[in-house]
This record gives structure tokens, sequence and C-alpha cells, in this order.
């Protein structure tokens, strides 16, 4: 349910780039604002509203895609995109993964979902499996910084004060690998516990994503497809500070999880669906 933010005094309508200067403490940033203004924020004074700077939501050249981090939910699930990009399924399979209403996933927009770093954050969990590319606007320059390496934990991440996620890029290759997806919960309608993402690349790389379980989306990366018993044996070893405790499952359990759906993951990426 959304509340007021009562000790905000300023609220700026950003319509170009130079109107995110001031970006810092007591200032935060409004797109959706699904999560801003579902608690309270006692230091916020300030907010800046991008919606109204022109981003376009889904841009497809040939270099792959683009998305803006004012881009919502609603609409990178439901995109046009080229039929070749089969992995692009993994975009509804993440928002679904969420807990989010239609109302939520109309509002709430991909940036917020990264920048947040929630280890449920599904659609950062998604972007991340596909290898996607953070653009960050700020006071050190344009950067271009690899989503796997963008969160740190779990609600921390690589921006320092006065940056801002502008869009993210994924390569047209990644785009046509194959997926495969697993989502494991307490509750049929709860939070996840554990979400594992599969993509099976051209040249026979495999990358596998671990998040929702972990404190930061754990990507592990091969030069083919591994065995089963290799794939669970490796994320059964991850160091077990990787491991998130809450409510929605505890480390133990999460490892676990986790495991069986990296095996479920390979043999359907290894042809035989499980």
């Amino acid at each position: 349910m959304a509340m007021d933010l009562d000790t905000v005094r300023e609220l700026v309508v950003a319509r170009d780039r130079a109107d995110l200067d001031g970006l810092g403490e007591g200032t935060a940033i409004l797109a959706g604002g699904t999560w801003l203004y579902s608690e309270p924020q006692q230091r916020v004074r300030r907010l800046i509203d991008i919606t109204e700077l022109g981003w376009t939501a889904l841009t497809i050249d040939n270099a792959g895609l683009e998305i803006a981090a004012t881009c919502t939910l609603a609409e990178l699930a439901a995109g046009e995109y080229p039929a070749a990009w089969n992995a692009t399924r993994l975009f509804a399979q993440g928002c679904g993964a969420l807990v989010a209403s239609h109302k939520i996933r109309r509002t709430a927009t991909v940036g917020g979902n990264i920048c947040l770093a929630l280890p449920a954050g599904a659609v950062l969990a998604a972007l991340t499996a596909l290898g996607g590319f953070g653009l960050v606007w700020g006071p050190r320059g344009d950067q271009w910084i690899p989503l796997s390496h963008f969160v740190t934990g779990a609600g921390e991440t690589v921006l320092l004060p006065g940056e801002v996620l502008r869009a993210v890029r994924i390569p047209e290759s990644n785009l046509s690998s194959r997926t495969a997806f697993r989502k494991i919960s307490l509750a049929p309608l709860g939070r996840s516990g554990s979400v594992v993402m599969g993509r099976l690349d051209a040249d026979g790389g495999c990358v596998i994503t671990i998040s929702a379980a972990t404190t930061r989306p754990t990507v592990l990366e091969f030069s083919s497809l591994p065995s089963v018993g290799e794939l669970s044996a490796i994320v059964l070893g991850l160091d077990p500070g990787v491991w998130y405790d809450d409510p929605h499952g505890a480390p133990d359990w999460r490892r676990h999880v986790s495991g069986v759906l990296a095996a479920e993951i390979a043999r359907e990426l290894a042809g035989g669906r499980s």
C-alpha cells in the first residue's frame, strides 16, 4: 500500500540530463516509485522524477537490445522481439517470479529492480543471466558496467553518490541463446527462495545464474555445458557466506534447493527436460 512521503520538501521533474545534477544525500530518484512509496523514507528530502526524460523503453538494433532504466516490467515482458531471440522469454519469467500485481508491473521499472539490488530481484537476475551491461551516468563520466559486477550485496550496488542508471544493453548473440528457468518458494505465492537461470550459447559456452537464494546474483561460467554432477558439486561448494538468510528461506535450504534446480537446468539444456 502506498504511503505519503512527509519528509519530502522538493520535487524536480527532470527534462534533460542537467536536471540530474544535485543527486546525493537526501535526494532519491523517482521512476515507478513502487518501493519508494511502500515504506517510510526518513532521509529523503528531495525527489527527482526521471519519467519525463523521454527515454525509449526498448531499442532493437544490430548490436542487440537496449532497455531504458524507465522501461516498466510490463513493457519488458510484453515487448515484441525478433523471433530468433529465444532468450527474451527470461524477461516474462523473471517478472513472473516477483511477488507483484499486474498494476505494480505496469508501474515498476527495470532500473528500480536493478538498483534496489534485492536478492529477490528476478528481473535483475534475468538481465544478469543474459550478460547485460548497465550504462551509468555520473560525475565520473559515462560507464558501461557488467551487471554481474553491479550488485555487491543485498541492497548494495557500485553506484556512487550522483550516479544514475540510464540503460541496460544485452548483446545480440546472448539473446539468441537457449535458456532454462527454475524457481522455488516456501509458499505457492511466496517470495522466491531460489531462482536459477541457465543460458547455453551458440559456441557451446554455458552460464548458470543463481539469485534469490544468494545475497547477489551469482554467475557461474563454463566453456561447455557442465554435467549434472559437476554443476551440483560447484553449487553446493559455494562460499557459505553467499547464501541469503531471511524468513523466506534458511541458508542451508536455499543451498540445497539451488543445487537441485541447477541440476534440472543442466538436464534441460542438455536436451532432456526434467
